[in-house]
């Protein structure tokens, strides 16, 4: 299973925009990372699943119109900045399908170093926004992070 996490795209500041909508800039860099995955490694996906805040939702829709997830994006508990990771924990386990989640810090940072290292206080992913990281479960239930791609690589 490939589990894709995603740290929204850049928002304005509290101050410019309540909702903290994607900026200029967070909209171009989700385009262009969507684009490089889409056309770069053969994602399928069941799902895009978001925390439902504004910046996560827009970040869901434009990863949404290139990886086409045939269950398409949904809303789901437990990808707030500050949710308990181990609730992620005992979901995956349960799910074969590969699929992304779009969320925030710290909450995945925390979940991939408790996935990957069973230490959700071990920092081992510096998420970026728009970034885009892909974890592999085995068979024998092991994570291992496969790729990573962030705006700051593409031109």
């Amino acid at each position: 299973m490939n589990l894709y996490l995603v740290q929204h795209s850049e928002a304005k500041s509290k101050e410019d925009d309540p909702q903290c909508s994607l900026s200029d800039k967070g909209f171009a860099d989700i385009k262009k990372i969507s684009a490089f995955i889409s056309k770069h490694f053969n994602i399928q996906i069941k799902s895009i699943m978001h925390s439902g805040k504004t910046r996560a939702l827009q970040t869901a829709e434009i990863l949404s119109k290139h990886l086409n997830p045939t269950e398409g994006i949904q809303q789901v508990d437990g990808l707030d900045p500050l949710t308990v990771p181990s609730i992620w924990v005992e979901r995956l386990a349960k799910i074969k399908e590969d699929i992304m989640l779009v969320g925030h810090l710290p909450h995945l940072s925390k979940l991939s170093s408790l996935l990957m290292c069973q230490d959700e206080n071990k920092t081992i992913i510096n998420f970026k926004n728009a970034g885009v990281v892909c974890l592999n479960r085995d068979e024998s239930g092991i994570w291992s992070a496969q790729w990573i791609v962030i705006p700051e690589i593409l031109i």
